[in-house]
């Protein structure tokens, strides 16, 4: 996510590159064709205003459509940010380790499989290994299952979720307690699939390819319908107005996949961070630094 007002970031205006010197090549070259006369429309005239707004309608359902997915998508880490520390303040108050039957350890332990999970729903988000977190945050053999599950995220909930049983075979949480902490978990597995959902299912063929296919074919006439009134200035008119709209194109673009893994993504792994700063500060641990943007970049 970019952090700064204005989108410094080369890699912001990289995609951008290669069609903006092509389009201002072709007004260029539309410029000299008319000025040579090479081709002539005389009589004829084309309402690009007309057809501007009807692509810049286009254009607005797919950004908006692209904006609502990674809105969506971050606020889905607001709630998993939340209940994460409910399964922690729930960990170290309602497990009692005092009675008899008690392993001292097994709220700590709940908490740090928390800063695992987040931090396995960051890489499984973003298609990446299995983060170092769940080595540091896991007993050994509950890290092999994570690794070896199909769903990492999945596999470290139910991990949870024994480490919740055992607590209360030990007598150290009552069943309405318990209760509370399945119902926290519950929520934490509705957030995960609404991000997954996010994930797998694309923007419909009809809102990436229709705006992408009439913007391009508007910046192709654009320099003809122009020329009579900007002559040797079509190339500037022209280029600034196509720059818009491809502009928007690629911002549709962007905003799609919020889990990219590139300057737009949702800054998961900063959010991963916070919480287990949080998490580990609440069971009176060292917590390392919070992450901080790169290049104007958080990550």
């Amino acid at each position: 996510m970019i952090t700064s007002r204005l989108p410094r970031s080369a890699s912001v205006w990289r995609p951008l590159l290669v069609p903006t010197i092509m389009l201002l090549t072709w007004d260029v070259g539309v410029t000299v064709a008319f000025q040579l006369h090479w081709f002539e429309f005389p009589g004829i005239t084309i309402q690009y205003t007309l057809y501007g707004t009807a692509i810049a309608l286009f254009l607005g359902f797919m950004v908006n459509a692209g904006y609502a997915r990674w809105w969506e998508a971050r606020t889905l880490w607001g709630s998993i940010v939340n209940h994460s520390r409910n399964v922690a303040r729930e960990a170290t108050t309602l497990l009692d380790p005092t009675v008899p039957n008690a392993r001292r350890e097994l709220g700590p332990d709940m908490v740090r499989a928390q800063i695992a999970y987040v931090h396995s729903l960051r890489t499984s988000l973003r298609q990446q290994d299995p983060p170092p977190e769940i080595d540091r945050y896991l007993s050994r053999d509950a890290a092999v299952r994570v690794k070896n599950a199909s769903s990492g995220p999945t596999a470290t909930l139910t991990h949870l979720g024994r480490l919740l049983a055992e607590a209360r075979r030990r007598g150290m949480i009552d069943d309405f307690a318990r209760v509370q902490v399945e119902s926290t978990l519950s929520v934490l597995t509705d957030a995960q699939g609404g991000l997954e959902r996010i994930k797998k299912t694309p923007l419909p063929v009809q809102y990436r390819l229709l705006p992408s296919f009439f913007a391009r074919t508007f910046c192709i006439i654009l320099p003809f319908a122009v020329y009579q009134d900007l002559q040797w200035w079509t190339p500037i008119g022209s280029g600034l107005v196509g720059m818009m709209f491809l502009l928007a194109v690629q911002v549709g673009k962007d905003l799609a996949d919020p889990f990219s893994d590139d300057v737009h993504d949702v800054p998961m792994t900063a959010i991963s961070r916070t919480i287990e700063i949080d998490l580990l500060e609440m069971i009176g641990a060292d917590a390392p630094g919070p992450v901080n943007p790169v290049g104007q970049v958080l990550w």
